[in-house]
């Protein structure tokens, strides 16, 4: 999905300017910038909601989590092996 570009105006510190000057082609700035946002809005976005889900598998809100995700997901595979033996 192709999107349109917009021109904008942000203030950077002048040593990353420079950098950015010196090692990326001219063609190509706008790119590594657009490239290295994204990746930081999409890191900001997971710890916001890292945050928010914190606490969200709380024993008291899943017992049956009690004896630890090993036993739960090996009673999870029993079940559906055994669904589908009786579906035969």
């Amino acid at each position: 999905m192709a999107t349109g570009t917009k021109q904008a105006n942000f203030t950077l510190p002048e040593n990353l300017l420079e950098e950015l000057r010196r090692t990326v082609p001219k063609g190509e700035q706008s790119r590594v910038v657009g490239e290295a946002l994204k990746n930081e809005l999409k890191r900001i976005k997971f710890q916001k909601a890292l945050q928010e889900s914190f606490g969200a598998w709380k024993d008291g809100r899943h017992p049956e989590l009690a004896r630890g995700t090993r036993p739960f997901v090996r009673s999870l595979r029993k079940s559906a092996r055994l669904k589908r033996l009786r579906g035969r």
